[in-house]
């Protein structure tokens, strides 16, 4: 299973803190000995954007000028990993991207209605909550009167949006490593690896429909053939959506993975969300269930489309 992220994750944990180590050296550059009437003073040079600086450090004293050949061998080590770390990163396919302004916002719309996009997703799960007691698991991670597995649900989601909703998840392909990720998170505590994909026949209650066992390879080529889809944004989130949940690629939690994964693909263009509301979710169930059984005519389409909230 190609998911990277944990590793990218890992590597761009290394690479902040041999940065955060780089900035802590007070004399980052090479020692030189300057002669001066005299007396010896002691400077470091460095290249900064394409001119070689002088600064001046200090009056020479062999205690100095050691500390300063330690810092310039801290630091070419320190830069010698960044580099190798940015190229490990490259060749995972991540690379720092600065977000646009309009993704930037939608991020911040994700997050102000995070709260209730979770609640919208327990009901849509068949999980018995208020958005009262939503909103309490989600701040103190528990609460009475709900059952343990709904609650390490709710936390859960929880997780995966706050995942989907790092800048730096945002700016990484809508791929299948993410979406497996996903399901891990959202699969957390019922499943030794809930991001794994299916190898065992699944039922679906309500519809006579019997998903095939699903092939990764054909999964990833599905999900690239819509991605690169001549489809709107919506449609192509919509569509993520749909063949997820139909190919049932876990062993659980598909409703949960695919409705997150999809938003990962519309924040990531700054189209919106794209949420199933409480008082939709006897409809939709109904037109999914003839989406299993093809008996969809563009219906189920048409109603997600108004399920999209825009900002």
């Amino acid at each position: 299973m190609n998911n990277n992220y944990e590793q990218i994750q890992e590597l761009r944990h290394q690479r902040a803190d041999y940065q955060a180590r780089l900035k802590l050296i007070p004399y980052d550059g090479s020692p030189e000995i300057k002669d001066r009437g005299g007396k010896k003073y002691l400077y470091i040079r460095k290249r900064v954007a394409s001119r070689l600086t002088s600064a001046y450090v200090g009056e020479y004293s062999d205690e100095l000028y050691q500390l300063l050949l330690r810092n310039a061998r801290e630091s070419r080590e320190l830069k010698k990993n960044i580099r190798r770390l940015d190229k490990e990163l490259a060749q995972l396919g991540y690379s720092d991207t600065e977000l646009t302004a309009r993704v930037q916002l939608n991020l911040d719309f994700a997050r102000a209605n995070m709260k209730s996009n979770i609640y919208d997703q327990a009901v849509l799960e068949g999980i018995t909550t208020t958005f009262p007691q939503t909103e309490a698991v989600i701040e103190n991670g528990k609460i009475s009167g709900m059952s343990a597995s709904d609650v390490q649900k709710i936390l859960n989601l929880k997780h995966a949006w706050e995942f989907v909703l790092d800048q730096d998840v945002i700016s990484y392909p809508t791929d299948y490593s993410i979406l497996c990720y996903i399901a891990k998170l959202v699969n957390e505590g019922f499943y030794h690896d809930g991001g794994r994909i299916r190898g065992v026949p699944v039922t679906i209650g309500g519809t006579s429909y019997i998903p095939p066992l699903p092939i990764e390879s054909v999964v990833k080529e599905n999900l690239e053939a819509i991605l690169q889809d001549t489809l709107s944004a919506d449609e192509k989130a919509i569509t993520l959506c749909l063949f997820c949940m139909k190919t049932q690629i876990f062993n659980d939690g598909n409703k949960r993975a695919s409705v997150i994964f999809a938003n990962h693909y519309m924040i990531s263009q700054g189209a919106g969300m794209l949420i199933i509301p409480e008082k939709k979710v006897p409809e939709f169930k109904k037109l999914l269930v003839a989406y299993y059984e093809d008996k969809d005519h563009g219906e189920i389409m048409d109603f997600m489309k108004k399920c999209i909230k825009t900002f």
